[in-house]
């Protein structure tokens, strides 16, 4: 996996699993590789999955069920549209209106009248 150096590694890994759950490439129910499993396979170190792990399951995206392994939630990909709707209106939104004004581009650029 590449990483960039604009946000934290363990973000970036939080990123690709929830991107997993909307594709549908990962369900409610099915079970994520372990913390060291998961690491070996990317190349971090395991502390780093671990701190995913913890946003996703503080985030109820994923759980764990003890001495089994971890396992995506039933709701996840609805949990997952939510909040990335809520971040897409409340940060990409008004960054691409900004940028729509200084350029003085209106909605007639999508087709609109």
């Amino acid at each position: 996996m590449n990483f960039n150096t604009d946000k934290p590694i363990y973000l970036q890994i939080v990123d690709v699993i929830c991107d997993r759950i909307l594709s549908g490439e990962l369900k409610g129910g099915d079970r994520i590789p372990s913390v060291r499993e998961y690491g070996a396979d990317i190349g971090v170190n395991p502390n780093t999955m671990m701190r995913s792990y913890e946003k996703l399951t503080a985030d109820g995206i994923i759980f764990n069920k003890r001495g089994i392994g971890y396992f995506v939630a039933d709701d996840a990909r609805d949990t997952v549209l939510a909040a990335q709707r809520k971040e897409f209106i409340e940060k990409d939104v008004p960054a691409i209106l900004q940028r729509m004004r200084l350029l003085e581009l209106d909605s007639t650029i999508f087709g609109g009248k």
